[in-house]
């Protein structure tokens, strides 16, 4: 009977002494750390799409518990019966084996279903992602104008909690770009906008035009709060990839992510000064990027 006992807990005694190894290992290298400090003496700049990327992380840590759940749950359920057969008192065996099929057939269900929920609010975020990026790249190509280029904007304030892709400052005015990514039809790759919706082949929108002047106007109103001085910003869509066929022309610019001089064309001037007063407050809310390689100081 003892050595069936011993047997039953090699298991354990193997899974504890591979987490004690594991910590060990970890606090090992932390110390290794701890004479030496990051180079960098302050936050990093958002890239495009980091509060996407943040999303994708997260869901990939949520992808991972639940495939260990479809994985191994059915294993140990089966590990635990045997378990109970062979070292405890069972008395209606049909029974228990009935309780642990079905426990491990709702459990397994609504992992998958979560699975697949997850799985596509992933490809949704990562073709965000890509499109992002894209349109990110094209206007930063506008600083060889002399223009002044921030990405993924926070905005955090009340109850409002969101972000802006994209914001443009030029002499020829302040632009809030919003980005969409859309996947294409095999064929036909045209958008219409009427002054009202955006058309596609087989599907309309209307939200994504009034998240870009909402997001517009809000920072119009945060701009002249900020600076002191009426900051009037454009607003501005991007759908990556699609022609754009406009059938009017209204307060908002949409493009597909080319050609981002375009943006430039406007008659508006902004002085030296205020541009410089715009990209400092902007700055200072786009600069918010831990460096990683090593935790900062946070007594300092």
């Amino acid at each position: 009977m003892t050595s069936q006992i011993l047997v039953a807990f090699i298991p354990l005694a193997i899974f504890l002494c591979l987490l004690i190894s594991v910590f060990c290992l970890v606090q090992a290298y932390k110390f290794s750390k701890k004479d030496r400090k990051s180079p960098l003496t302050k936050q990093l700049l958002n890239s495009p799409g980091d509060s996407l990327r943040q999303q994708i992380e997260k869901l990939g840590e949520d992808i991972d518990y639940y495939l260990m759940i479809v994985l191994f749950l059915p294993f140990f359920l089966y590990t635990a019966y045997l378990t109970q057969k062979y070292y405890g008192n069972v008395k209606n065996e049909d029974f228990v084996i009935f309780i642990y099929i079905i426990v491990a057939l709702t459990v397994v269900v609504l992992s998958l279903v979560k699975l697949w929920k997850l799985l596509k609010t992933r490809h949704a975020y990562r073709l965000g992602l890509d499109c992002e990026t894209a349109v990110g790249q094209g206007l930063n190509q506008l600083m060889l104008e002399g223009c002044r280029v921030f990405h993924d904007f926070p905005v955090e304030e009340f109850n409002k909690k969101f972000n802006i892709d994209h914001i443009v400052v030029s002499s020829k005015g302040v632009f809030a770009i919003e980005t969409k990514g859309r996947a294409k039809p095999l064929e036909e790759s045209t958008v219409v906008y009427d002054g009202k919706m955006l058309r596609f082949p087989s599907w309309t929108e209307k939200e994504p035009l009034e998240q870009a002047r909402r997001n517009a106007k809000w920072l119009s109103e945060w701009l002249s709060n900020t600076v002191g001085e009426n900051v009037s910003v454009n607003p501005v869509l991007a759908i990556p990839g699609w022609y754009i066929a406009r059938e009017i022309t209204d307060d908002i610019f949409i493009f597909n992510g080319k050609n981002p001089q375009n943006l430039l064309l406007k008659n508006d001037h902004l002085s030296e000064t205020l541009i410089k007063k715009i990209s400092y407050q902007l700055e200072q809310k786009c600069r918010n990027i831990e460096p990683s390689a090593y935790q900062q100081d946070k007594r300092k």
